[in-house]
């Protein structure tokens, strides 16, 4: 991918991540973060599918996803598209917020995940900016109070309560994949949640269809169809996406790629490589570096 390149930034203390990248071939897999992610496209333009929709960021268009949105994205065309993206964890994000109000609020939800604000667009090259390129601790936060309050003010919609999971966040009784409040059918809702609580709870390496199913009461069909329409994918991608996580929180812990792609299930280096960076854009030895730098 002769002109693709991305660079990573990852704070050491704190649920916050930056990335400036340039992709032409590159394209993502379909999957989410457990952080807001914001940015904004500097050149070019990218299309991604979120809840249900087909999307297009062009030059000076700011992106929002909340956690857990699932999504993809690759280059509209041959040129490519050069983007930043910044990635603030929802309990950071709280913080700020709370700060700002001086009392608990809500935590933003957004339905559209395309916005033209150029006042905006600026604020995030402001903070980006700061966390690639070395600005004190004190300007950082003062930025990165100012992108989230900013934000916070164009959200569609807010949960009533702070420090939720991610995926509540996202889903909760708020949304279905399609992002539309309110549509997410309870009993589809109930089988997908148990499902989901396998994912986390078990052994994912050995988890199989006729376990979701007998764990939900459910036919497998039924498993399968309640989890996509839920949170927007199969659940064998939401299982490789909470293996992806792990080899994340490996790396950062020092584990070797050999050590990592073993103990995530993944069949060697190579095969984890390929998936880290099909889904996160940058491989595993530069989301190493990054940490290594931060």
């Amino acid at each position: 991918m002769a002109g693709d390149w991305s660079r990573y930034w990852r704070s050491p203390d704190r649920p916050l991540e930056a990335m400036h990248a340039h992709f032409e071939r590159h394209v993502y897999h379909r999957h989410s973060h457990e952080t807001y992610s914001f940015g904004f496209t500097e050149e070019g333009a990218q299309s991604f599918t979120c809840r249900g929709a087909a999307h297009t960021s062009a030059a000076g268009m700011v992106m929002v996803f909340n956690p857990d949105d699932p999504h993809d994205g690759h280059a509209t065309d041959e040129l490519g598209f050069t983007y930043r993206m910044l990635h603030i964890g929802p309990e950071l994000a709280a913080d700020v917020l709370g700060e700002a109000s001086e009392r608990r609020v809500g935590l933003p939800l957004f339905t559209e995940p395309v916005m033209h604000e150029p006042g905006l667009a600026r604020r995030l090259r402001a903070l980006h900016e700061a966390l690639l390129g070395g600005a004190t601790p004190l300007r950082r936060d003062e930025l990165l109070d100012t992108v989230v309050v900013a934000m916070a003010r164009r959200a569609s919609v807010r949960v009533p309560e702070i420090g939720l999971s991610s995926e509540m966040v996202a889903h909760g009784q708020a949304f279905d994949a399609s992002g539309d409040p309110g549509r997410a059918n309870v009993g589809t809702a109930r089988i997908a949640r148990i499902a989901r609580e396998v994912l986390h709870d078990g052994d994912d390496q050995e988890i199989s269809a006729s376990d979701l199913a007998a764990a939900a009461g459910r036919s497998r069909f039924a498993v399968y169809r309640s989890f996509q329409a839920a949170y927007g994918m199969a659940p064998s991608d939401y299982q490789r996406q909470l293996r992806l996580r792990t080899a994340r929180r490996l790396l950062v812990e020092g584990h070797s790629l050999a050590d990592i792609a073993a103990i995530t299930g993944f069949t060697d280096q190579s095969h984890l490589t390929r998936w880290f960076t099909r889904c996160f854009g940058v491989t595993p030895g530069a989301y190493r570096r990054a940490v290594a730098m931060s």
